[in-house]
C-alpha cells in the first residue's frame, strides 16, 4: 500500500507532528512518501528525508504554498493521488483547511482525527467529544485521513530517502496569502511541550494568568487555557486546549481553575500525568486527574511557586 504523508512545517523547520504521522502511515503500509509543500523549505526537505521508513520526499516550492492554501494544495495533491492508495496529514488547523477539499475532489469520505490504526482500511477515532472510541472501516479506494498525533510515537531519524522535485501550481487562484499575526513566546510550543499549565474561567481575569507565568517559567512549561477563558478574553485563541482548540499530550498537564467540561477533556486527557487545582471538590476535572488539590488557586499558586523556589527551580 502506497501512502503519501503531507509534512507539517513552517518553511523553516519540520514539526514533530510529521514524524508521528509517518508512524501512523507505516502502520497502514510499508511504502511511505512525504510531500513537502512550501516556499524555500530546503531545510524541511532535508529533515524529512532523514525520517526512518520513508522511501521518497517530494518537494514542491511555490509562492502559493507558503501557507499551504487549499486551492494550491488541491492542485498538486490530486494528480499525485493516482500513485497512492492513501493520503495522511496531521489533524492540525493547516491540514484541516484543505484535506476535506482533497476528499471531495477524489469523491471519497475523509476519516478524521484517528488515534489508532488496526489495518490499512480500519481505524480508531474518538466520537462524542472523546467520550467513546469508534472503530471505522473505509471501503473507499483512496483513503483521506487526518491523524491525532498525540496518540502516536514519533518515527526515528535514521533514514536516507531520495528527494524528488515537483513543479508548483501554474494557474491563478481566487485566494492568496496576505499575511498573519502570530503571538511570540519564549516558552515551548503548546502541542509539543512536555509540561503544560492551563488556566480556566476560575482565573477570574487575564491579569491573573500572571500567577501561572512564574510556575511555567520555572518548569519550562507551555501555557494553555480552556475555551471559557479564551471566550472571556483572558488569553489569546492559540492558547485554547480542547475539542475546538489544540490537542495536547504532555508528560504533565496542570489544570488550574478549570472545571473539566468534556470539550476540554477531549484535548488533554491523553496526558501522562494530570494534576488539577480547583476549589470545587465536585468538579469533573478531578475524575480524570491523577492528583487533585481542592483549594483556592489564589493561595495555592503562590505557595506552589514558593515550593519550586525552595526546590531550586
Amino acid at each position: 500500500m502506497a501512502i503519501l504523508v503531507v509534512a507539517e512545517h513552517n518553511n523553516i523547520e519540520l514539526k514533530d507532528a510529521t514524524h508521528k504521522t509517518v508512524t501512523a502511515a507505516l502502520a497502514m503500509g510499508d511504502t511511505v512518501d512525504i510531500l513537502v509543500a512550501g516556499k524555500e523549505a530546503g531545510n524541511v526537505v532535508t529533515s524529512a528525508s532523514k525520517i526512518s521508513g520513508v522511501r521518497k520526499v517530494i518537494s514542491c516550492d511555490h509562492e502559493t504554498l507558503t501557507r499551504q492554501l487549499a486551492e494550491s494544495m488541491e492542485n498538486i495533491i490530486v494528480p499525485l493521488m493516482s500513485d497512492y492508495d492513501a493520503i495522511l496529514a496531521a489533524d492540525t488547523t493547516t491540514h484541516k483547511n484543505y484535506m476535506p477539499r482533497i476528499a471531495a475532489k477524489l469523491d471519497v469520505q475523509q476519516v478524521s482525527s484517528i488515534t489508532g490504526v488496526i489495518s490499512h482500511d480500519t481505524f480508531i477515532r474518538p466520537i462524542y467529544a472523546g467520550n467513546a472510541m469508534a472503530t471505522v472501516q473505509s471501503s473507499d479506494t483512496k483513503k483521506v485521513v487526518t491523524v491525532r498525533t498525540t496518540a502516536f510515537a514519533p518515527a526515528a531519524e535514521a533514514g536516507s530517502a531520495s528527494i524528488e522535485k515537483l513543479d508548483g501550481p501554474q494557474e491563478a487562484f481566487k485566494s492568496e496569502y496576505l499575511g498573519e499575526e502570530l503571538s511570540k513566546s519564549d516558552r515551548p510550543e503548546l502541542t509539543a511541550a512536555k509540561i503544560v499549565i492551563s488556566g480556566g474561567r476560575g482565573m477570574g481575569s487575564g491579569e491573573n494568568f500572571k500567577l501561572l507565568e512564574g510556575i511555567a517559567d520555572k518548569l519550562g512549561a507551555a501555557m494553555g487555557a480552556s475555551r471559557a477563558a479564551v471566550d472571556a478574553g483572558f488569553v489569546p485563541n492559540d492558547w485554547q486546549v480542547g475539542q475546538t482548540g489544540k490537542a495536547v499530550a504532555p508528560d504533565l498537564y496542570i489544570a488550574v481553575g478549570i472545571s473539566g467540561a468534556i470539550q476540554h477533556l477531549a484535548g488533554m486527557k491523553d496526558s501522562k500525568v494530570i494534576a488539577a487545582v480547583n476549589k470545587d471538590e465536585d468538579a469533573p476535572i478531578f475524575q480524570v486527574a491523577d492528583y487533585g488539590l481542592v483549594a483556592d488557586l489564589f493561595k495555592a499558586l503562590p505557595e506552589l511557586e514558593e515550593e519550586l523556589n525552595k526546590a531550586g527551580y
